[in-house]
């Protein structure tokens, strides 16, 4: 069966994904600039402001807002150490009573709150969080640069994590064997992947893990 020719910005089959945070990576960064073929002007440079809701609970189900939309994937399954993550639910603010008692909550796996409205404002939804100690709001600015190695959607990204600047670098395939050959190319075979849930809990202290770098 031929492989699937991945296009940045279109949605394909669930993909496995290699990512890391550190300080530097330049050298990777360099390698990949020089190995990607052309890609769209609109994925030379993006910039977003998110919310990632973490738990103290919970590692399965990454949970971020963007533009007043919630998004939960949760963790499928690692093959060689890439991880493969899957849609578990997409919402926009005001958000009803039902999908946070469903499907939120249940995501954090943290005790539901009462509710007594049918929706919630996205600052009322803040208000739960903060109210929960189980749970902390964490501010994401992100930059990121897109490219594409072996077929692989890469990106090398500046990231601010409550305001602490890390360097973020992925490689991202249907295809396990053309994300390892990027990781080769890109001399990243031996750091490690670190997803976004894993950094945000180490950079604000919730566990005692480094970054890569």
């Amino acid at each position: 069966m031929a492989k699937e020719e991945l296009k940045i910005g279109e949605i394909s089959k669930p993909r496995f994904e290699f990512r890391s945070f550190g300080q530097d990576f330049e050298e990777a960064a360099y390698l990949m600039g020089r190995l990607s073929v052309p890609v769209p002007r609109k994925v030379w440079e993006r910039e977003s402001d998110e919310i990632y809701i973490v738990s103290k609970t919970n590692e399965i189900n990454n949970t971020k807002i963007r533009d007043g939309k919630m998004d939960i994937k949760t963790f499928v399954t690692s093959i060689d150490g890439l991880e493969q993550w899957n849609p578990l639910m997409k919402g926009e603010f005001p958000i009803s009573a039902k999908v946070l008692k469903e499907e939120v909550f249940p995501a954090f796996m943290v005790s539901t709150p009462k509710f007594e409205k049918e929706n919630y404002s996205l600052d009322e939804f803040m208000e739960m969080v903060n109210q929960n100690q189980e749970l902390q709001a964490v501010r994401v600015h992100k930059e990121r640069y897109g490219y594409m190695v072996n077929n692989t959607i890469c990106e090398l990204a500046d990231v601010l994590i409550n305001g602490a600047h890390v360097v973020s670098i992925n490689s991202e395939s249907t295809e396990i064997e053309d994300i390892k050959a990027t990781l080769r190319d890109l001399d990243l075979e031996d750091i490690e992947n670190i997803n976004y849930l894993q950094a945000i809990k180490r950079i604000i202290g919730w566990s005692d893990k480094t970054l890569a770098n």
